[in-house]
């Protein structure tokens, strides 16, 4: 016997909802392509009798003269067809002069409504024919062509006939019934076909799920087994176990990620609160309070910094930064960085040069090139010595460019290396509190958003060279030339 508590169990698992999703995007299909069919129905059928009534007003135009009595219909009463014809048209059919007046109309057109003088004159104002749907009294609808007639003197007149829909609307109503009757059967069947599909498809997720139920947080580098059967379970598998192997890197990143960002907020917090706390017990004059509030602004400044950065390099990471790539001139672009890098060069005593081909194509996203650029000369300069060069070059090839940030500096501890593009890691150093530690974290990015790598060499007291290996793209790069003269230097 099945429990309340079982059967609401089973209505909401997933073979069920699977059943019921299946039955649902059914029915509708199946009403979309029912009322589909009935739109292509109903406007097949009007078609045909715009046709019809188009072939009826130039069998009118045909068979109307005019007389000294005014307009009347000339034919042959002996031929069975011209009769027939005339018979038809004349079935329901109205004729007025142009001030709309009626001269002639059937029965039937009477009881549609005889079209008042208005509405005769705007249609023969726009010279255009008009189609329109009358109902009769009994409920019958038709179809009414309406427009100007000239006689062969030149007289206008208007001319107006038309032909019954009951037919039509009598097809469209049987196929409506007779479709719409069969679609709760087929919708009963698709559900029970669902069923039986959505069991077959779940049957080995249930085994997974029973070895995913040993995976804690605490061991996330669980791997289920594979079957080595090559069937889908076996790559149901495969990629749980490697999602596992990207959730436990994910897990990682998180820790690192929090334990960072504590530690990188928690001193400047530290820093402003102090300042306020000062300023609020010991601050006598307006001076005291401006110098208070201008380093608790310093302070805030520096977490702003520091959230902004993380908020850029997050969603850089998570895929919601999206490059916006052109065409550009590389070595155009590194020639402009490099002279706005001059001021800050000179004001530390550094000299700064590149070695630049006239012309480099490369498809990258300019915006973040530029972050790449000035994130490692920020760094060369910052790191070098008054009295040394900092030197940039740019050495494209068939299929890729390779950039190359090279200084005199202080250079990186071998133990240091393989850290530097961590986020919020800094080499200990006299000018280590000046930055956030994530430009390097940005700059690794961008190398890897766009294809390429980035690598570092260092040598303590010698010096650094990082090195950006860029793929060209799809247009074809002019073939290197001889390096041109150096960027103006210039040293302070």
């Amino acid at each position: 016997m099945i429990t309340p508590g079982k059967a609401l169990g089973w209505t909401r698992g997933l073979r069920f909802r699977l059943a019921v999703s299946y039955v649902i995007f059914f029915s509708i299909l199946a009403l979309l392509l029912g009322t589909l069919f009935r739109q292509i129905l109903s406007g097949t059928f009007q078609s045909q009798m715009e046709s019809v009534l188009d072939e009826e007003w130039g069998a009118a135009k045909g068979y109307l003269r005019t007389g000294p009595e005014g307009p009347d219909w000339v034919f042959d009463e002996k031929d069975p067809d011209e009769s027939f014809t005339v018979r038809r048209v004349q079935r329901v059919y109205m004729l007025a002069d142009t001030q709309g007046q009626p001269l002639q109309y059937s029965e039937i057109y009477k009881s549609l409504g005889i079209d008042p003088p208005s509405e005769i004159r705007s249609t023969l104002q726009s010279g255009k024919p008009s189609i329109r749907v009358r109902k009769d009294p009994g409920g019958v609808p038709f179809m009414i062509r309406s427009g100007l007639w000239v006689d062969h003197d030149g007289h206008k007149y208007y001319l107006a006939i038309g032909r019954a829909l009951d037919y039509n609307d009598q097809v469209i109503t049987k196929f409506t019934w007779d479709y719409f009757a069969w679609v709760p059967l087929v919708i009963v069947l698709s559900g029970l076909l669902g069923w039986f599909l959505a069991g077959r498809a779940l049957g080995p997720v249930n085994s997974v799920a029973e070895a995913a139920q040993q995976i804690t947080h605490s061991n996330l580098d669980v791997q289920i087994p594979v079957r080595h059967a090559n069937d889908e379970l076996d790559r149901l598998i495969e990629a749980f176990n490697h999602m596992m192997t990207r959730l436990n890197h994910s897990f990682e990143q998180i820790r690192q990620f929090s334990t960072d960002v504590s530690h990188e907020l928690r001193t400047p917090l530290t820093v402003v609160r102090g300042q306020l706390e000062v300023a609020l017990f010991t601050a006598q004059t307006v001076d005291q309070y401006r110098d208070a509030m201008a380093d608790a602004l310093e302070g805030v400044e520096r977490l702003s910094n520091i959230v902004r950065a993380l908020l850029m390099l997050s969603q850089a990471e998570s895929g919601q930064l999206a490059l916006q790539k052109t065409e550009i001139d590389l070595a155009e672009l590194v020639r402009d960085l490099v002279d706005q890098h001059q001021i800050p060069a000179e004001a530390e005593g550094v000299r700064l040069s590149a070695t630049l081909p006239t012309h480099c194509a490369l498809i990258a996203d300019r915006i973040q090139i530029e972050r790449l650029l000035s994130n490692l000369l920020g760094n060369a300069i910052k790191y070098t010595p008054a009295g040394g060069t900092v030197k940039v070059g740019l050495i494209p090839s068939f299929d890729h460019v390779k950039l190359i940030v090279e200084d005199t500096g202080v250079g990186i501890s071998p133990s240091h290396l393989p850290h530097i593009f961590d986020r919020f890691y800094r080499v200990p150093s006299a000018d280590a509190e000046k930055g956030l530690g994530l430009g390097l974290s940005f700059v690794a990015w961008i190398a890897k958003a766009h294809g390429g790598a980035v690598t570092v060499e260092s040598t303590l007291q010698e010096g650094t060279r990082f090195t950006v290996l860029l793929p060209v793209g799809r247009w074809a790069m002019s073939p290197p030339e001889t390096p041109a003269a150096p960027v103006a230097e210039r040293v302070h």
